[in-house]
C-alpha cells in the first residue's frame, strides 16, 4: 500500500524504495519492471496526508519525487532499518550517587563534573545532552557506574514533563487575550495568522495558551523554532507549563534519537512536538496547529539539494491537514506582511511589551570623522561606562567574527585572498590563521607579504575576536564573554556562556546574530551595534529587509525588565532614507517604504522568481549551459515569463568552481511553473547539462 518501505533491486545491490501509489495499468510492459524483494512493513510509515505533502513539495520546488521523500524521512528508515522504537541511552544517579559530594574528587575532575550534571538533573539526562555538555565522557562515567553511583537506562525519546509544580499561566494583558481569543476560534479548519509582536511583548504566551486549548482537544501541536540554539529555553518553558510527553527534532540528535521522536509523533504519543526547518514533515496522528516562531527567519529556508521553505511548507500542511497555522514575528517578512494586507492572512498585532518593560530609546551615532578603537567610536564607549557604573549589563553587536576581515600589506597593498573563492580571507589572530568564510579553507597567517616581503601586515576592518580585545583593554576586570560560532563549537560552550550572562558574572557581552533573537536578558539595559552599513548597499534586493529585521530584533534585547534600555547605533550613513524610517517611525512604518519600492520594482511579493544556477570547474561552461537552457525556453514561446541573464554569479568563483545564474521572472506563480515542468525535463537530458552542476531554486532567498 502506498507509504509503505520495500526492498528493491538496484544495480548490483538492493536499495529501499517507498510505495507511493498503486497502478492498475495493464498496458505497461512487465518485462522491463523489477520485482519488489521485500516488503519491509505492513503498514505505511507516512500517512496519505504526508505522501501528498511532499508530491506538492516535488512538484512546486522542481525537485525529484525520491529526493524531497527521503529528505523527509528519518536517516534510519532511509537504510531499512525496522520503524520501531528502541528507546534511547540515559543515564541517572543512583541513591548512593545522590549523597556523594563532587568536590570530594579532587584527583577525578571528569567524575566530579558529571556527577554535578546528573546532580542537577536528578530525572537524568540523555546520552546526547550528555554529549552536548562533556566532551570524552564516557570512560569518567563507566568509572561512576562501577561505583554504582549512576545507572545507565534505555528510555522512550521523549521528553517528560519537569519535576515539581506545573508552571500557571500569567495573566495576559487586553492585545494577548484578543489575539489568543481569535486564534482559537480558528481550531478545526484551515487558516493562516500573523501574530505580529514587539520584541517582548510576550508572543510565546500566546503560543502557550492556544496549545493549551489543541492539547484540551486531544490533539497535537507543531512548533517550528530557527535554530537549535533557541530550542533549549522553549523546551524548558514547556516541559514547566505542560503535564505531556513531547518530542524534540534538530540535528544535534542521534539517528536512534531521532528515528524514536518521530515515531513518538507519528504515533500520537508525542502531544507536542518541537523542531528546526525539517521537522515540518514530521507525521502527526492528530494534527491541531503548527506554529512557526521567528517566521521571517532565513533559516527556514533550505540553501541546497531540496531548496524549499518550511514557513511556505507549513502553510501548504496546513491546507491539507485543514488546521490553522500561526506565523510569529516581530519583523515579519515581506512576502507575509503583503499576504496580510490583501486578506489572505489574520493580521493579530500585539504592539506593547509584556508587563511594565517599556520600549528601548534608539539613537544613532554618525561616526564620520570619529576616532575609532577597534570599530567603537568615543560616545559608544562613553555610553558603555554609564551604563556599567549604573549596575546594567552591556550587548555589543557585531555581526563578523573572527580578528579583521581583511590582511593588508601597508607597504604595497596586497590583499590576503582564498585562492579557491573570489573573496578576501578573515584574521583570526588568536591561532594566527586565515579562513575563508564562504568555502571553509584555512591557512596559516602569513609572517611576511607574499609579493614584496614586506613585514608590515595589517588588520583591516574589526571582527568580534578583535572587538573583545579591544574592551579587555578599555574594562580591565569587568566580565565580558564574547558569543559566537568559534565560541560555541564545544559541547556545552553556548548554555555555559548564557548561564554567565544570567548569573551576572559576565558583564559585556560580544556576539553576531546567535545573540539577535530569543534571548531574555532581564539585565541588558544598553545595546550597541557597532556596524549596520553592509547592509544597506548589497547587490542583494533583500538586504536592507533583512538589515531592518536585525536591528529591530538586536534592539529588542535592551529594556525587557524592569529598568529602561537604550540602542546606540553606528553608521557612517546616518542619513539614509530607509533607516531614518525604522528608527523614527518602527518596523511597519519600514515594511510599509519597503512594499511600495518592492512594487515598483516588480520585484517578490509582486513577482515571483525562479533562479537557475550552474557551476564548473570549467569557467566556460555555467554560462555556455546557461546560455543554451535560454534558448530552450524561448523555443517553448510561453508568454508571461521573462529571463534575465545568464550572467556571471556576484561572486563568481567559489570553492574553486566558476558559477553563473540564469534568472526568471514572472507575474503570475502559475506562469512560472507552467514553464519549469517541461524545461527542467529537457535539461535532465541535455549532454551539456551532465558536464556542469546545476539546480534550480524556486523563490530563492539568496540572489548570490
Amino acid at each position: 500500500m502506498p507509504g509503505v518501505r520495500v526492498k528493491v533491486s538496484f544495480g548490483r545491490s538492493e536499495t529501499v524504495g517507498l510505495v507511493l501509489a498503486l497502478s492498475d495499468e495493464k498496458e505497461r510492459s512487465t518485462a522491463k519492471l523489477k520485482a519488489i524483494s521485500a516488503a519491509l512493513e505492513t503498514r505505511s510509515v507516512i500517512h496519505t496526508t504526508d505522501i501528498s505533502l511532499l508530491q506538492w513539495a516535488s512538484d512546486y520546488y522542481a525537485h525529484p519525487i525520491g529526493e524531497v521523500i527521503f529528505s523527509a524521512l528519518p536517516s534510519l528508515l532511509r537504510q531499512g532499518e525496522p520503524a520501531e522504537r528502541r528507546g534511547v541511552e540515559h543515564w541517572r544517579l543512583t541513591c548512593r550517587g545522590a549523597r556523594q559530594e563532587p568536590d570530594q574528587l579532587t584527583r577525578a575532575p571528569r567524575q566530579a563534573a558529571l556527577l554535578r550534571l546528573l546532580m542537577d538533573h536528578p530525572e537524568g539526562l540523555s546520552a546526547s545532552t550528555i554529549n552536548e555538555r562533556q566532551d570524552n565522557w564516557r570512560p569518567s562515567m563507566r568509572k561512576l557506574a562501577e561505583k554504582e553511583w549512576v545507572v545507565r537506562e534505555q528510555r522512550p525519546a521523549l521528553l517528560l514533563p519537569a519535576a515539581g509544580a506545573r508552571d500557571k499561566a500569567p495573566t495576559l494583558n487586553a492585545e494577548q487575550q484578543a489575539a489568543l481569543a481569535s486564534l482559537c476560534t480558528g481550531l478545526g479548519h484551515f487558516g493562516v495568522s500573523l501574530l505580529d509582536g514587539v520584541t517582548g511583548s510576550g508572543k510565546t504566551e500566546v503560543y502557550l495558551g492556544l496549545i493549551a486549548r489543541v492539547l484540551a482537544c486531544g490533539e497535537q501541536a507543531l512548533v517550528l523554532v530557527p535554530e537549535i540554539g533557541l530550542t533549549p529555553q522553549l523546551l524548558d518553558r514547556f516541559r514547566r507549563r505542560f503535564p505531556v510527553p513531547m518530542a524534540v527534532l534538530h540535528s544535534g540528535l542521534s539517528d536512534r534519537e531521532r528515528l524514536d521522536a518521530w515515531l513518538a509523533a507519528r504515533d500520537g504519543e508525542a502531544a507536542i512536538v518541537i523542531g528546526t526547518r525539517s521537522a515540518v514533515f514530521t507525521p502527526l496522528a492528530r494534527p491541531g496547529v503548527i506554529i512557526l516562531d521567528e517566521e521571517h527567519d532565513a533559516s527556514f529556508k533550505q540553501q541546497d539539494g531540496f531548496r524549499y521553505s518550511a514557513r511556505d511548507v507549513a502553510v501548504k500542511r496546513a491546507q491539507l491537514e485543514n488546521i490553522p497555522v500561526l506565523l510569529g514575528s516581530a519583523t515579519p517578512s515581506l512576502e507575509t506582511l503583503h499576504n496580510a494586507r490583501l486578506g489572505r492572512y489574520s493580521h493579530l498585532r500585539l504592539s506593547e511589551r509584556a508587563g511594565n518593560a517599556r520600549h528601548p530609546e534608539l539613537a544613532v551615532l554618525d561616526v564620520r570623522k570619529q576616532p575609532m578603537n577597534s570599530g567603537l567610536s568615543l560616545a559608544l564607549v562613553n555610553a558603555m561606562r554609564r551604563h556599567l557604573d549604573a549596575d546594567g549589563q552591556v550587548l555589543l553587536f557585531l555581526n563578523r567574527r573572527g580578528y579583521a576581515p581583511t590582511l593588508l600589506c601597508h607597504d604595497c597593498g596586497w590583499v590576503a585572498k582564498c585562492r579557491r573563492c573570489d573573496a578576501h580571507m578573515t584574521l583570526f589572530a588568536g591561532r594566527k590563521r586565515l579562513r575563508c568564510h564562504h568555502c571553509g579553507s584555512e591557512r596559516p597567517a602569513d609572517p611576511a607579504c607574499p609579493e614584496c616581503r614586506g613585514s608590515e601586515l595589517r588588520p583591516v576592518g574589526a571582527g568580534t575576536e578583535r572587538l573583545e580585545e579591544a574592551l579587555q583593554g578599555l574594562f580591565p576586570g569587568i566580565g565580558m564573554v564574547r558569543i559566537d560560532r568559534d565560541t560555541t563549537r564545544r559541547k556545552g560552550a553556548m548554555q555555559a556562556l548564557l548561564d554567565s550572562v544570567h548569573d551576572g558574572s559576565a558583564r559585556i557581552l560580544v556576539g553576531t546574530q546567535m545573540l539577535a533573537k530569543g534571548h531574555h536578558f532581564p539585565e541588558v539595559t544598553l545595546v550597541g551595534m557597532v556596524d549596520v552599513d553592509q547592509g544597506l548597499f548589497s547587490a542583494d534586493f533583500r538586504a536592507t529587509e533583512r538589515m531592518a529585521q536585525l536591528i529591530t530584533q538586536v534592539a529588542g534585547r535592551a529594556g525587557r525588565a524592569q529598568r529602561p534600555g537604550q540602542v546606540l547605533i553606528q553608521t557612517h550613513h546616518p542619513d539614509h532614507p530607509l533607516l531614518q524610517r525604522l528608527l523614527r517611525e518602527g518596523y511597519a512604518a519600514f515594511a510599509h517604504a519597503a512594499l511600495e519600492e518592492r512594487r515598483q520594482a516588480n520585484l517578490p511579493p509582486f513577482s515571483y522568481l525562479a533562479l537557475l544556477r550552474a557551476e564548473a570547474v570549467d569557467g566556460e561552461l555555467p554560462l555556455r549551459f546557461l546560455r543554451q537552457a535560454r534558448e530552450l525556453a524561448e523555443a517553448m514561446q510561453l508568454r508571461g515569463v521573462q529571463l534575465l541573464g545568464p550572467i556571471p554569479a556576484p561572486m563568481e568563483r567559489r570553492a574553486g568552481r566558476v558559477r553563473a545564474q540564469l534568472l526568471l521572472q514572472a507575474n503570475r506563480r502559475v506562469d512560472l511553473h507552467r514553464l519549469l515542468d517541461p524545461w527542467l525535463q529537457q535539461l535532465e537530458t541535455d549532454k551539456l547539462g551532465r558536464k556542469v552542476r546545476w539546480s534550480v531554486d524556486v523563490d530563492p532567498q539568496e540572489m548570490f
